[in-house]
């Protein structure tokens, strides 16, 4: 198989990102209602930049992650997309070389994984220095803010049970995978186009486990509570005969997480990442079909 061009595999991040946006998602910033000093255009914008260094043809991980971080700093000037940079970018190399893989995507991506070197976390780590995100803390181990000690896949691993991002590298991406695909699967069996398959993916995460970015902001206390609160509206939205019957509820839900200052970003970043993971697997079903 041919591999993808970087053309496509750029569409398709920037197609996840927009995917996101459109949906209403409780907590974040989507075309119904902006929040957290952040607005949609900030959003767009920074998808925009970011794909080309994020897709540059036989750039290391490191490199894109970097990239795409430096450029969303330089156009919008502030944090919009460090998790889904960091989710993204493993992703992005793993399509361009699933051709030797036989156009599997996970198998690719796995190697991918492996693959990671100590200048891809010295780059990555450079990357979250200058995004510089909330609640970023001190780590005892394999701290961002000095050199890299390990690999970039050795650091997440040291990092995978505070945060769900870290989590992905060091699982194989198993909840975009598993639990992200499994949500998709759910919309198409009921017939939902978008923006609702994006919902049910995000409502998935939330009601799943604590979001990260709202633990590190607020504590792992409010995140647990969030988390219950989630599984409540994720049933009330999925009993729903027709989708867009669960809208009221969901800016309802939205209003009140934003007058309590909570935003589940990492909820956010892996629906991003199951979109544009959705979106390549796609591309390269059809790839393999089409000879």
């Amino acid at each position: 198989m041919n591999p993808i061009p970087h053309s496509a595999i750029m569409d398709a991040f920037i197609a996840a990102c927009r995917g996101e946006l459109d949906a209403p998602k409780p907590g974040n910033v989507h075309v119904f209602a902006d929040g957290h000093g952040m607005t949609v255009d900030h959003f767009l914008r920074s998808a925009e930049v970011a794909a080309r260094p994020l897709c540059q043809h036989g750039a290391k991980v490191g490199a894109r992650i970097f990239g795409a971080v430096e450029a969303t700093s330089a156009s919008v000037g502030q944090n919009t997309n460090l998790g889904i940079v960091l989710l993204c970018a493993p992703l992005a190399a793993a399509a361009e070389a699933a051709g030797a893989f036989g156009g599997d995507l996970r198998q690719s991506l796995k190697a991918t994984l492996a693959g990671l070197t100590r200048a891809d976390a010295e780059a990555a780590f450079a990357a979250i220095v200058l995004a510089n995100p909330a609640g970023l803390g001190a780590a005892a181990r394999h701290d961002v803010r000095e050199g890299a000690e390990t690999t970039l896949i050795g650091a997440m691993r040291e990092a995978a049970g505070r945060d769900r991002i870290a989590c992905q590298y060091a699982s194989d991406y198993a909840d975009v995978f598993g639990l992200g695909f499994e949500a998709l699967d759910r919309a198409a069996g009921r017939g939902w186009l978008a923006p609702w398959p994006a919902v049910c993916v995000y409502l998935a995460y939330l009601a799943a486990f604590p979001d990260s970015h709202v633990a590190r902001k607020h504590g792992a206390a409010a995140a647990e509570a969030l988390q219950t609160a989630a599984a409540g509206v994720r049933d009330s939205f999925m009993s729903k005969d027709e989708a867009a019957d669960g809208l009221a509820d969901l800016l309802d839900f939205d209003r009140r997480l934003k007058a309590d200052g909570l935003n589940p970003g990492t909820s956010a970043d892996l629906t991003v990442a199951t979109l544009f993971a959705d979106h390549l697997t796609r591309i390269l079903i059809q790839r393999g079909n089409n000879g």
